[in-house]
């Protein structure tokens, strides 16, 4: 994906002077940014995630997640090899039901749960749709190696749905533009560069991260010793490929998710014997 160019703000001395008869307050803008986190508090669009207890803005209904899912799904899923009688489909059936059995608890309106396999050995990739459509590639499987390590992969994905990350970059995205327009006038283009690498980017690095830690809860809960999610990310990390500095990614680096992982296992280790019991 295109990552934005780095950015410099222009000094005092070379902006320009803004237009006669528009006058610039400086704090109403932060006022308002203010008041729009103290109305989380109160106001129905705010979203408690699951297993991380963060509080988020959401101004979509949990509904549209599933429209705006299913719409994709069909579209993502035209014309791909699907292989669900692949000698691999059975596990990825098992982790999946497994897990969403899991998720299931957190979720207030039941998500159209649906998972395919898709045949494409060099497409390293899997991912779960607003409203819990899934697809796994075959290529992702020799990194998973094991249930375990797919219940990595698919814990991290379901963990995006169940916390609705979709729909809150969306609401996001439309509340930040609009306050940038207020505030920055006549430099709305170079604050929307600006909002990229402050705002919007480490808005997806934490979404990543906060998935991570999801993903790790619910594999321990499934049954899924949660000490594959590192093994797993240090596979991922030998892989190699060239990859942006993390301030300029949507995603945190390798390094960075094998840190949080570690500093979350305690907790996860404890689901996961409490699980022994329950996981089938």
């Amino acid at each position: 994906m295109p990552q934005p160019a780095s950015t410099r703000l222009p000094s005092s001395e070379s902006r320009p002077a803004a237009r006669a008869g528009r006058e610039v307050y400086p704090t109403r803008g932060l006022g308002l940014a203010t008041a729009a986190l103290a109305l989380c508090a109160v106001l129905p669009a705010c979203f408690t995630t699951p297993v991380t207890g963060r509080k988020s803005f959401n101004a979509l209904p949990i509904e549209q997640d599933k429209t705006l899912g299913a719409q994709a799904y069909s579209d993502m899923l035209a014309g791909a090899p699907v292989a669900d009688a692949h000698p691999q489909a059975g596990q990825v059936q098992e982790v999946v039901g497994r897990l969403v059995q899991v998720a299931k608890a957190d979720v207030s309106t039941e998500f159209d749960w649906e998972v395919h396999l898709i045949d494409d050995p060099k497409m390293v990739n899997a991912w779960c749709l607003p409203g819990g459509k899934m697809a796994v590639y075959t290529g992702i499987l020799p990194v998973t190696k094991t249930p375990a390590g797919l219940a990595v992969v698919m814990g991290h994905e379901i963990g995006h749905a169940v916390a609705r990350h979709g729909s809150e970059r969306i609401s996001q995205q439309i509340g930040a533009e609009a306050l940038l327009a207020y505030i920055a006038g006549d430099y709305a283009d170079l604050a929307g560069q600006v909002a990229a690498l402050g705002v919007f980017l480490p808005w997806g690095r934490m979404q990543e991260l906060e998935a991570d830690e999801i993903g790790l809860v619910y594999m321990a809960r499934a049954g899924y010793d949660p000490r594959e999610a590192v093994e797993f990310w240090t596979r991922m990390q030998s892989l190699g490929g060239e990859a942006p500095p993390e301030w300029l990614s949507t995603h945190p680096s390798h390094s960075k998710r094998i840190e949080e992982l570690q500093a979350q296992m305690p907790r996860a280790l404890q689901e996961y014997e409490a699980s022994k019991g329950r996981a089938p």
